[in-house]
């Protein structure tokens, strides 16, 4: 499947009223632990790409990200597992991946004409909005169609950030 998704910083406090005002659905809170993990054959850093076990309410989920495929959002191909999460971990340290961080965050989610909105809370990062469609279809339209929809709370395609959570938080520690 491919994720396509855009994700910019945003006071949720702003974005909370504005979706209620156009009619979204709220779908839940979650606490989202995820952990990352490297690759003993190749940096996956360097290559764009990612592998970590994301746990939510007791569950956990192995999900591989390939390299973004374009160059003003996160669009990519995923494939996810749901899988026992400290089994799953020492698998991956078994075949000598390593863990590259962990990334702590609530989730507040909303559906809306068939994308989710995620109001992020990271910590030690502040506030998100990310918006996704999956499909593996019309990928250049429903880029276009979640910028459209950013619009609506004075996001623009300028605003957009490509890296990851964990990038941010990998350049927050070695800026300290």
């Amino acid at each position: 499947m491919i994720e396509i998704e855009v994700k910019a910083r945003a006071s949720h406090r702003f974005l909370r009223k504005k979706l209620a005002d156009i009619g979204a659905k709220p779908v839940g809170v979650q606490k989202h632990v995820d952990t990352y993990f490297n690759s003993p054959l190749r940096d996956f850093s360097t290559t764009d790409e990612a592998l970590r076990i994301r746990s939510v309410n007791g569950k956990s989920v192995l999900t591989y990200k390939g390299k973004k495929i374009d160059s003003v959002s996160k669009t990519r191909q995923e494939f996810e597992t749901e899988v026992d999460g400290e089994s799953a971990k020492k698998i991956l340290v078994a075949l000598g991946f390593f863990e590259s961080g962990v990334v702590i965050k609530k989730r507040e989610i909303f559906s809306f004409q068939g994308m989710t909105v995620a109001l992020d809370s990271v910590e030690r990062l502040g506030e998100f909005i990310e918006v996704e469609i999956q499909d593996n279809c019309n990928i250049e339209s429903h880029r276009e169609e979640i910028f459209r929809f950013l619009e609506i709370f004075g996001i623009c395609q300028e605003d957009s950030i490509r890296k990851s959570y964990l990038e941010m938080i990998l350049e927050e520690n070695r800026t300290k």
